[in-house]
């Protein structure tokens, strides 16, 4: 595959650069004045790093009305040129791959999904190369070149290595995704947790912007949690930080495929709702949609089950909340079709859990498609790009 994309790097990626460039991507348009205000930089920073990105045409100064916008005006807004760059993002579940194509300010040009009928690395692989390739030509009609492609997968990440530790889901140890998806596709390559890229799009442009710290729990197939802390990702000095659903709650509870018991994403996860169910009726359960339908219906064991499910995750969040006093709590994840089921027990506990002015911290829901996790790795994909060093999580 043609590696011609890779020709262009992103001007002056410096730490100040970097922080200019996202704090106009996320909360922009703005002045080069409100820029200085917002990021802590001195005004001759902010002027020294907008310089190189005006005369690149990576970012465009708009026009106060009065006269034409020029490089030397220092009090017109400065905003990315979404349009200057071109990047894919993709997302493995355990049954498909969704890529999506975006421009610079991470917004959605084109999507693909496939279905996933084989999950060793080499079939994902060959897989994500081929939408690689489809998204590449549908990039020709945009006229700028693609600059990166990101994958986001469950489990135990090590971004900076590219390596996937663990995904229990995709049944991976020690994979080396990276090199061999760049060795696939010609492109630059950050491989990531499916959680930890979504919290970086949040964090950019969704629940999360503007929020110095705020976590996202995910419900679904697992339970997870990205977590920002000072305006940084964590990943944790060994790449697992927020893995709340690997929180013991409950000693005596189910096993979890950790090996531990009482587990967060043992009581609370589809999966688990669903054998709890089958396991106390004797009754087949099939599947997360079975389960909801059988609760709905006002069968005592599955709203029991979803019930136990709510105040694991009420109680794990509390635990986010105690820990490192976010200021939001987002819910999402395909979990949420099942919402209306658990609600208030994740209320209750959570308000039994937490502690003191903890309890101030805002908890919402935001139902989000597989592809906004694809735009994820997308964003993963732009951090890369304007700054590696920059951006590496917190550990």
């Amino acid at each position: 595959m043609s590696s011609t994309n890779l020709v262009e790097t992103f001007p002056a990626p410096t730490p100040a650069a970097s922080l200019v460039f996202t704090t106009a991507l996320s909360q922009g348009p703005l002045s080069r004045v409100e820029i200085a205000r917002r990021t802590g930089l001195s005004s001759a920073a902010v002027t020294k790093a907008v310089r190189p990105l005006m005369a690149t045409g990576y970012f465009v100064e708009e026009s106060d009305g009065a006269a034409p916008a020029t490089v030397g005006r220092p009090a017109n807004p400065v905003r990315v040129n979404g349009g200057r760059a071109l990047f894919i993002g993709v997302k493995v579940t355990a049954d498909e791959v969704i890529a999506v194509l975006t421009d610079l300010c991470c917004r959605i040009r084109v999507a693909r999904h496939v279905p996933l009928s084989e999950r060793s690395p080499a079939s994902v692989i060959s897989v994500i190369a081929a939408l690689t390739g489809e998204l590449l030509i549908e990039a020709r009609r945009f006229g700028v070149g693609v600059r990166g492609l990101a994958v986001a997968v469950s489990g135990d990440v090590d971004r900076a290595a590219g390596v996937v530790r663990y995904s229990p889901f995709l049944g991976w140890r020690e994979v080396g995704l990276a090199g061999a998806a760049r060795a696939a596709t010609g492109l630059p390559v950050t491989v990531d947790n499916d959680v930890r890229a979504l919290t970086v799009a949040e964090q950019w442009f969704g629940a999360g912007a503007g929020r110095s710290g705020f976590a996202l729990v995910t419900v679904g197939a697992g339970i997870g949690c990205g977590l920002v802390v000072h305006g940084r990702v964590v990943a944790g000095a060994h790449g697992v930080a927020g893995e709340i659903g690997h929180l013991s709650i409950d000693p005596d509870g189910p096993l979890c495929h950790c090996g531990n018991r009482g587990c967060v994403e043992a009581i609370a996860s589809d999966s688990a709702i669903a054998r709890s169910i089958q396991e106390r009726t004797g009754r087949p359960v099939g599947g997360p949609a079975h389960a909801l339908e059988l609760a709905r219906a006002g069968d005592p064991v599955a709203r029991e089950a979803f019930a136990r499910a709510g105040a694991a995750i009420g109680r794990a969040i509390g635990a986010v909340a105690n820990l490192l006093g976010p200021e939001r709590v987002i819910i999402s994840g395909e979990g949420l079709a099942a919402y209306d089921q658990f609600a208030s027990q994740i209320r209750d506990a959570f308000a039994a859990t937490v502690f003191s002015t903890a309890a101030r911290c805002e908890v919402i829901t935001r139902p989000l498609p597989f592809e906004e996790w694809a735009r994820g790795a997308a964003a993963t994909a732009i951090q890369t790009f304007i700054g590696p060093d920059t951006f590496q999580e917190q550990r």
